[in-house]
């Protein structure tokens, strides 16, 4: 894999170990630090890139932009414990999709500083961008209120990132060092081994990094398994649209673009996310969250399918992006309450973080099977793939969509293997107004129990009361 596909998985690889650190931290007293260190990690990290130091210190400066990545969660787990419940359940949905909405909105405003400054000015801006995010959020993020420490799993960190790490290099480098190398093979059997010693650590831990438990949860468990294939579903016409737009028209099919263009070819993305997102949330009520997640998957298989017939133009390819914005947002916009109505509110942030974890691993696939594939396409001595590699990686990534959509329609028909009146009793009142309008499993909640405001712990919840008080817990 090249430098640059490296500077871009790196960050979701830091993301992916990151995450569920900052989650169980964010359940606890600290998440207002937590959400200040990471916003200081990504304005280091974007000042470190912009030095011309070398391409060593660039990959550190992106991968601490990784760190970035966790705020989605923690800030879910925030507007659930600072809003009411009329706020919070769109407020929730929204904050699911801004790194969608951020990515088409990121590359055409980078790209263009880029074009006529350089590289290096696009990551000063970055650090310019990070900065006012810290200062912003030193001033109104709220204190996390009076919540019970516990343990950070250290350990399960570092069994995590040895698995994520091995997958991601097998998937990587199998072209080049050959899929039946007895490296690979080794590479890919450490993978997995961490991967098992992980599981087995967070079942018996007391105080897990992710409690896996919760997947007992049907509505968790379409949650993540949804979350990481629409994350490779999302990330292969990303990947591809980006450096088709950018393919000189010497090769006999790109569009011979800058990457200012490339960067508004995926405007449509983030727009039509955002407007998925607003129809999704309307047409709530009316649709059971499996069949809405099974449509946006049809929506994003509808995308791929027109680029793999037709990207002959820059229209197509916008067309491309839109179809793709739609499916995605709709599946975003689902995923949180399907989650947070389901768990107890002292495992929001740990929950919504390992969900992200799961997004952030997909990306990362999406991303390096592209470049495989691309690369798998690419004549001997040649500088760019033929045609044929990016239909080839759009049919592929068709078949994802597809998986998607049997997943998100099957999961939920499951019987649930966990008590979720129990959950629902744990859960405060807004949590159980997502599962009413259809963002949660309203049937399998059973009778809702008396009301209890997110302030108020529950016996057992194992924290005291939340104080919304101007001082850190």
């Amino acid at each position: 894999m090249g430098d640059a596909q490296w500077a871009l998985t790196i960050v979701f690889l830091v993301a992916a170990v990151a995450t569920p650190l900052a989650g169980r931290l964010g359940d606890g007293p600290h998440r207002r630090r937590v959400i200040i260190g990471s916003l200081a990690a990504v304005t280091a990290g974007a000042v470190l890139a912009a030095l011309p130091l070398g391409f060593a210190f660039l990959l550190v400066g992106r991968a601490l932009q990784g760190i970035g990545l966790v705020l989605t969660p923690l800030c879910i787990a925030a507007v659930r414990d600072a809003l009411p419940p009329e706020r919070a359940r769109p407020a929730a949905a929204v904050l699911s999709v801004t790194t969608v909405v951020g990515i088409g909105l990121g590359y055409p405003v980078t790209g263009l500083i880029a074009k006529f400054g350089g590289l290096h000015v696009a990551f000063w801006f970055g650090a310019v961008v990070g900065a006012l995010g810290l200062t912003v959020a030193a001033l109104v993020v709220p204190p996390s209120g009076r919540r019970a420490r516990r343990p950070v799993d250290l350990s399960g960190a570092v069994l995590l990132g040895a698995a994520l790490v091995g997958f991601l290099l097998t998937l990587s480098e199998g072209d080049g060092w050959g899929w039946t190398s007895p490296l690979l093979a080794a590479v890919l059997a450490g993978s997995v081994l961490a991967l098992a010693a992980w599981v087995v650590r967070e079942l018996r831990a007391a105080h897990p990094l992710v409690d896996l438990r919760l997947l007992r949860h049907n509505a968790v468990l379409t949650a993540d398994a949804v979350g990481l294939l629409a994350g490779v579903g999302m990330y292969l016409p990303i990947s591809l649209v980006t450096r088709f737009v950018q393919t000189p028209t010497s090769s006999g099919y790109g569009l011979g673009g800058s990457v200012f263009v490339a960067g508004l070819a995926l405007t449509p993305f983030s727009a039509a996310s955002a407007v998925s997102t607003r129809l999704t949330r309307a047409a709530a009520t009316r649709v059971p969250p499996g069949t809405a997640l099974a449509l946006g998957s049809v929506v994003g298989l509808l995308g791929l399918g027109l680029f793999s017939l037709a990207h002959g133009s820059l229209w197509e390819v916008f067309a491309v992006m839109a179809l793709t914005g739609l499916g995605v947002g709709a599946i975003f916009a689902v995923m949180p309450g399907l989650i947070v109505g389901s768990v107890p509110v002292q495992e929001t942030g740990s929950a919504t973080s390992f969900n992200q974890v799961i997004r952030y691993v997909g990306y990362a696939s999406g991303s390096t099977l592209s470049a495989v594939v691309l690369e798998a396409h690419t004549p001997a001595g040649g500088a760019v793939p033929t045609d044929s590699g990016y239909t080839d990686a759009a049919l592929l990534g068709c078949a994802m969509w597809i998986v998607t959509a049997v997943v998100a329609l099957l999961l939920p028909r499951l019987r649930d293997r966990a008590p979720v009146a129990a959950a629902a009793a744990a859960a405060a009142p807004g949590d159980r107004v997502l599962a009413d309008e259809g963002l949660a499993d309203a049937e399998a909640a059973g009778p809702v129990p008396a009301a209890r405001t997110s302030s108020q712990a529950a016996p057992g919840d194992g924290a005291e009361p939340v104080r919304h008080d101007a001082t850190e817990g």
